[in-house]
């Protein structure tokens, strides 16, 4: 499972870099053909603001399987091995339902937009709430998995910190 999921987060960084490189020629394109020739490209700004979107929630997938998110670990490194997995286990409990949380609002909000359309693109504003749904699937079976190796005893007592010290970076 772990495989599976760093592979997934490596394919994730890609779409990130795609996203930005898509980003840049579309916003440094419209520039230049603003201040060059009067012109520009009319789904620059909308799709650029899209992708920003995107790029943002796929990146917050890949941060919380590599742990990077901001965190406050002094207590918890105070804790016995105990503490510590009681602690995470709540932790992990109050993510999920957050997690579930916007899950479900993506989903409805993804499902009421499918047939709205953008004004500049005319893409389907479902396509625009749907990396909600993809990062509450994605952050549940990354949360669910850590989850499961805190209790069945597979995790040691330093991945039940789950904060990363920005020294290892």
């Amino acid at each position: 499972m772990a495989r599976a999921l760093d592979l997934y987060c490596t394919f994730l960084k890609a779409v990130i870099a795609a996203c930005l490189a898509v980003m840049v020629v579309l916003v440094f394109g419209n520039v230049v053909l603003r201040y060059g020739f009067n012109s520009g490209i009319t789904i620059s700004e909308e799709l650029s603001r899209w992708l920003l979107v995107w790029l943002t929630f796929l990146g917050a997938i890949v941060a919380m399987r590599e742990h990077a998110h901001l965190g406050v670990d002094t207590l918890i490194r105070k804790l016995p091995a105990s503490g510590k997995r009681i602690c995470f286990v709540l932790n992990y409990c109050l993510m999920l339902f957050a997690d579930w949380l916007l899950l479900s609002g993506s989903w409805r909000q993804t499902i009421i937009n499918l047939d709205d359309r953008a004004p500049a693109t005319g893409l389907s504003m479902g396509i625009f709430y749907a990396v909600g749904v993809i990062f509450g699937v994605s952050t549940a079976v990354i949360l669910l998995y850590d989850l499961y190796r805190v209790i069945s005893g597979q995790a040691s007592e330093e991945d039940m910190v789950a904060v990363r010290e920005s020294e290892e970076q």
